[in-house]
């Protein structure tokens, strides 16, 4: 079974278009599977428009008391699925669900991660301005010592559950691949081509304090793996 993971936080106005498009590429694909909403209280009501919306989808609704960090969202919904495989995705309509099936498809023929990527040929972003078009790839820059995956900032990604059973992941900030590329237990890492759309309704979550998270997780893992209490997996 596929778990497919969406942590929330004010995303009412794209909630709704999200699990109607994640259904509608997976009804036909035949690709069983469960939707995990993990909601951190938000004041807009989205946590409600997606209890309201279990009558329409087959889908679960984890409502936690308040906001903490998108990775530790994710790891609730990692310990709440009951799939073997698991995908993580953003509310925000940035990420194509239509991605899901050959993400999938790779991941079913032999690769233990599948990420999303901008970086790669094919990939890219829309309505971009230059400053988080640079942003984003001095973030990605910065991790390139640890791991060699191009887009190892992206936030829509697949992997089995054995790569991060047993693993020590940082719940810090909303970089939670980055701690599974440098931690995880995998041998194959495949990048497919995604264009990542600026987000549909309401705020982007990114600020200075996500920004210091970053830099607080990679010096926690440079830290980790020069002192030889991390031993990189790549």
């Amino acid at each position: 079974m596929l778990s497919i993971i969406v942590p929330t936080y004010n995303e009412s106005k794209n909630i709704e278009e999200l699990l109607t498009n994640i259904f509608t590429v997976l009804k036909p694909n035949y690709i069983p599977y469960e939707v995990i909403v993990v909601d951190d209280n938000s004041p807009d009501g989205t946590a409600q428009i997606a209890e309201a919306l279990k009558s329409k989808f087959d889908l679960k609704v984890v409502i936690r008391p308040r906001k903490i960090s998108l990775a530790s969202a994710v790891l609730n919904g990692f310990k709440v699925a009951k799939g073997e495989i698991y995908c993580v995705m953003d509310a925000d309509l940035s990420h194509p669900a239509g991605a899901i099936p050959e993400m999938y498809k790779e991941l079913t023929s032999g690769a233990d991660i599948v990420i999303g990527s901008r970086c790669i040929s094919g990939g890219g972003a829309t309505n971009w301005p230059w400053y988080r078009r640079f942003g984003s790839r001095f973030a990605q820059r910065l991790a390139q010592p640890i791991t060699s995956v191009c887009d190892n900032t992206s936030g829509y990604f697949m992997l089995k559950k054995s790569v991060v059973e047993g693993v020590d992941i940082n719940p810090i900030g909303f970089k939670i691949l980055l701690e599974v590329l440098v931690k995880g237990n995998y041998s194959k890492v495949t990048e497919l081509p995604i264009i990542f759309n600026d987000r549909g309704g309401g705020k982007s979550k990114l600020g200075g304090k996500q920004v210091l998270e970053y830099l607080k997780q990679l010096g926690t893992l440079y830290y980790g793996i020069i002192s030889g209490k991390i031993k990189r997996r790549h």
